[in-house]
């Protein structure tokens, strides 16, 4: 019924730039909070950023100053930013999004597949 779908990953020099891209479609009714998780190998996923749908925005503190996580409402589209670009941000990294739909009003939690992003030193 939903799929969100993620672009924009890739492979890029440390000090580099990229933008990643998840658009959400199907039998949307709303979208609540939408957020960027990662997963490097060995570690758990984590919280990148997060942005509620009135758009106040969190991230963790290893990428403020350098990632911007932003919204295009009318696209159902949310944007992950990422600047100065480290090798430890090397992961893949998943979006996320709490949609309710038209068969069930109850917001749930709703995945990309994920897409790599690797930075090389």
């Amino acid at each position: 019924q939903v799929q969100l779908v993620e672009s924009g990953g890739g492979l890029v020099q440390a000090g580099g730039s990229l933008r990643l891209s998840c658009a959400a479609s199907g039998s949307i009714f709303s979208i609540n909070a939408m957020a960027w998780y990662r997963q490097a190998p060995g570690n758990q996923r984590e919280l990148v950023a997060k942005i509620t749908s009135g758009g106040n925005t969190n991230y963790v503190d290893s990428v403020k100053g350098r990632f911007t996580i932003s919204r295009d409402n009318a696209k159902n589209t949310v944007y992950l930013q990422m600047n100065s670009l480290k090798p430890e941000d090397t992961a893949v990294y998943y979006c996320n999004a709490e949609i309710s739909t038209y068969n069930d009003l109850r917001r749930n939690a709703y995945w990309g597949q994920g897409t790599q992003v690797t930075v090389s030193s």
